[in-house]
């Protein structure tokens, strides 16, 4: 059989598998950023969006309410759009994760890392850290990290926020205490839109910009 036979299926299905990967990412996240609509308002009402390439979606509000003074959300798709990308995403556990990142006005009272090993954005945030000096500890199968000679004062004050961070979302692979901007940023699964509300889902996260709020 003429091996150009298999070359055209295999672009064929290459090409499917694109269109494919391309339309489920976008359908996912349009979806997301509608439910958003309803909760958006609770930190600004100016946003600006666009997608950057097909796998992540910004939204950005640049003048936000209350402690909250600049919201970035980015949708973190899988990358779907080939097969060998999709194929070496799963084997490094690589899921949709929504990114939170929200400028304060002010640096907050402790810089800190609380990450999940096992995720992938955890791993990222983790090797930075180890990069810059922090040191480390293991916490209720997480690891918090924190400037060096500051890890213990970073143990007794993380407990305070994790009321504020369980209304938000019962679990996450990464929240992360800044002096510079972004001062506040979690990682999370992409919520429920049939169960979450999104107006609660806001002011959730505003009640944990306040906790963490230099003048908080």
């Amino acid at each position: 059989m003429d091996p150009r036979y298999f070359l055209v299926i295999a672009v064929a299905i290459v090409m499917g598998w694109y269109a494919i990967g391309i339309f489920y990412n976008v359908r996912r996240g349009e979806k997301l950023l509608q439910w958003m609509q309803a909760g958006l308002p609770r930190i600004g009402e100016r946003t600006t969006f666009r997608w950057l390439g097909s796998s992540v979606a910004e939204l950005v509000i640049g003048k936000g309410k209350g402690p909250t003074r600049r919201l970035e959300i980015l949708l973190a798709l899988a990358p779907r759009d080939l097969p060998w990308n999709w194929l070496y995403a799963e084997l490094r556990g690589r899921r949709d994760v929504l990114i939170l990142r929200v400028d304060l006005g002010g640096a907050p009272r402790m810089a800190l890392e609380m990450a999940n090993p096992k995720s992938w954005t955890g791993r990222m945030s983790l090797s930075q850290a180890r990069e810059e000096g922090w040191q480390a500890q293991e916490y209720h199968g997480m690891t918090l990290m924190a400037p060096a000679g500051l890890l213990k004062l970073a143990a007794e004050y993380f407990p305070h926020l994790e009321d504020p961070i369980r209304k938000l979302s019962a679990s996450y692979s990464r929240f992360g205490l800044r002096k510079e901007t972004p001062h506040l940023e979690i990682h999370l699964q992409f919520p429920d839109v049939k169960k979450v509300d999104a107006d609660d889902f806001f002011a959730a996260l505003q009640d944990l910009a306040r906790s963490v709020h230099p003048h908080g």
